[in-house]
Order: structure tokens, then sequence, then C-alpha cells
């Protein structure tokens, strides 16, 4: 048996995607012409998949910031920030990320993936107990076991669930961590932050919450829930990403919890991984300044999500729970989705397409993201791409876009 053959059958259906000429995990962007648009397939397609939630990656000021870091410090570190990965930028963007969030300590990973593995891994350990959320993100059960801790799943957003796990843990030796989302990345939905700190504060344990989607998003400042549920004091580590509403790539934690210093020793994701590069940094810290400077950018952004996620509804797709820029119409089936992604990106519109075992109860998700710099025409263009394409599937439940509108 070759080493490869247990991935046959995945393989199986790979192939038959390509042969179909749809791929959905392999689109090249020939070119990209704004944050809304690409040239896709030699023709020009509009963006409703990248995450890119506040527009920055071609803002002027972002990009003068990554060319002059460029020009003055080079590529690349070529170490981690352990070695000779560490410069003053580094540690000038963890200090704004810490009075951003008014903190007392920021941290700064290569990714956002590699933030939760670090923060999770180093929080708890063998003979800890992490409690996450049953719809985690997988960088979030990746870090669980990085750590060797005990993992107990609590049922998504229950609150009573998570108190009922705690209580069942009273008593028992190690910490308590745990972990939910702002936004959780596949339907788009909240977390109850507020319930789930009134446990924490009855129960005890160490919270940490993802902020990725949330950041720029929510709340009066843009921090995030936890800002936006008036709970930041019970929150002990917000964990996030640089990927999404700023733009670039990267993560980072910021905490008030005393000692937190050693994490940069313990945390192996951190400790065994290159640093990012001076350019990086400056645009990271340049969208972090545009984020707080520019609250406008968060309003347009949540006008064209409750837009997208009303017109599809008009439409009777059946959609997560509230309207986020995460905007997820639930397919029939995993067939209809990749069927329905296809035929949008043909029409010029490129989506994303989310299956089992990455989405909540086995659904199959045609996944669509949405930018403040997405206008108004934009967003109804895309509406008017899933009715037509809808219609032609037999997959509206009703009214056509027209009558909806």
């Amino acid at each position: 048996m070759a080493v490869l053959d247990k991935y046959a059958a995945l393989a199986q259906q790979y192939a038959g995607l390509e042969a179909a000429g749809a791929n959905p995990f392999n689109v090249p962007f020939e070119r990209v012409l704004s944050p809304t648009a690409a040239i896709i397939g030699g023709r020009e397609t509009l963006l409703l998949g990248t995450n890119n939630y506040l527009g920055l990656t071609y803002d002027p000021a972002v990009i003068a910031a990554a060319n002059a870091a460029t020009q003055a410090a080079g590529t690349g570190t070529t170490g981690s920030r352990i070695a000779n990965g560490s410069y003053g930028s580094h540690q000038q963007l963890e200090a704004a990320l810490a009075d951003f969030y008014g903190r007392k300590q920021g941290m700064v990973f290569s990714t956002g993936y590699q933030a939760n593995l670090g923060i999770i891994s180093a929080l708890a350990g063998k003979g800890d107990h992490l409690l996450l959320d049953a719809d985690s993100h997988a960088s979030i059960y990746d870090g669980s076991r990085l750590g060797y801790a005990q993992v107990t799943r609590f049922r998504h957003n229950s609150p009573d669930d998570l108190a009922n796990r705690l209580r069942r843990l009273a008593g028992e030796p190690g910490e308590k961590v745990i972990i939910v989302e702002g936004i959780y990345s596949m339907l788009g939905d909240t977390a109850p932050l507020a319930e789930f700190a009134a446990v924490k504060r009855e129960y005890g344990g160490c919270l940490v919450v993802d902020e990725a989607h949330s950041l720029g998003v929510l709340g009066a400042t843009g921090r995030g829930l936890a800002e936006q549920a008036g709970v930041e004091a019970d929150v002990d580590f917000i964990v996030g990403t640089f990927s999404k509403s700023l733009g670039g790539v990267g993560g980072f934690a910021v905490t008030d919890m005393p000692g937190a210093e050693i994490l940069r020793v313990v945390s192996r994701p951190y400790m065994f991984t290159a640093s990012l590069p001076p350019g990086v940094i400056a645009a990271t810290e340049a969208a972090l300044h545009q984020l707080r400077a520019r609250p406008e950018l968060r309003q347009r952004l949540n006008e064209n999500a409750l837009r997208l996620y009303r017109g599809l509804a008009g439409l009777g797709f059946e959609l997560g729970p509230e309207p986020s820029p995460v905007v997820s119409a639930i397919m029939p089936s995993p067939e209809a989705a990749f069927g329905f992604w296809a035929a949008l990106l043909k029409a010029g519109l490129y989506t994303n397409v989310s299956l089992p075992p990455a989405t909540p109860k086995g659904l199959a998700l045609l996944r669509s993201s949405v930018s403040a710099a997405h206008s108004p025409e934009q967003i109804d263009q895309a509406i008017g791409l899933f009715a037509q394409v809808g219609e032609r599937l037999g997959l509206l439940g009703a009214p056509a876009f027209a009558a909806a509108k």
C-alpha cells in the first residue's frame, strides 16, 4: 500500500472536479484589480469571497508603509523572534495592538493559525482541561492537540452546556481554559459572549476569545464581540488575525495576565517560526491605524452585509442565523453547492464553497464574505446573479429577485 492510498477516494473526487473544469479549491486569480475585482479565467470577476472586510489591501497609506519598510529593512527577517527575527517594528506593532485593546501586553505571530496553536497549546497542557465550542475553527482543535490537554466539547453557543461541563469538572486538578469565537466563520453567527462570561465568573477558568472575524467588524471602536458585549474585563486572552479586517497576514494575542511574557519561551509555534517581514509588519500597523481612524469603514461594511443578507433571504435562500460579513447560503447537497458555485463563477461572481467536515452539522454552504469596499451596486449585482443562477438551477424558494426588491 502506497503512503497516499488512504486518500484515494478523496483524490478521485478531486480529479472529478478538475475534469469538470470547476474546482473551488484551486482557482487562480490571474490579476487582482482591487479589493472587489479580479481577472479569473480571463474575465473580470466580482469578488465576494475574500474576507477583505475593510477593503484595506489597496489602501494607499498601507501600501506606502509596506513599501517604505521593505526598502529600509529588506524583504524578510530570515529568523524566528527568539533568534534574529525580533525587529523594533515587531515590538512597535505589539505595543500598538496592546494600546488598541487597552491591554498590558501584545504578542505577534506569523499567521493567525499559529496564534491559536501557540496560545492554546501554551495555556493548556497535560493535566489541564480545554473546553471548546463544538463549532471551533480547525486551528483551535489543532492547538488543543499540540498541548495534550484533556479536550471537552460543549454544544455550539450553549452557555448552559458549558456550565454543565464545568460543573462536572469541579474539583478536578488542572486549569480550565474556555475557547469561543467572536464571529464563527462558516455561518457568520456570533457567540452569546455575555452569557459565557457569566458562566466563567461563576465556575472559574481562563476565557480565550478568537476575534479573527470580528476584529474591525463589531464593537464601538472595532475591537470585536467582547467590546460589543461589554465583557472585555472577563476575557483573559483575545486572539486574532491580520488576514481579515487588516488585509495582510499574521496573528496576535493580547492579555493583561501577569507573567504572560513567558509565553514567548513556551509557545513552540512562536519560538520556531520565522517572524513576519518588515513590510508586512508596517502594513499591519498602518491598517490598524486606518481601522481606528475611519469608523465609517466598519459602518459601510455592516450596511453591505445587511444588504446582502436581506437580498438573499428575500430570494428564499436559507442563511445563517444573523447578518454579518459572513453570509452563507445553505445548499441541499455538496453537489448542489459545487454546481451553484461553478455557475456563479462562470457568470462573473467569485464565492467560496464550504463542506463537511469544516462546516457545522454536515452542511454544504455557499459562503460569501462582504467588504466595506463593495458598492451598493456591486452588492445588488451579486444578489441578481444569485437570483439568475438559483432560478436556473431550481434552488429558489421565494419570489423572484425583481419582486423581492
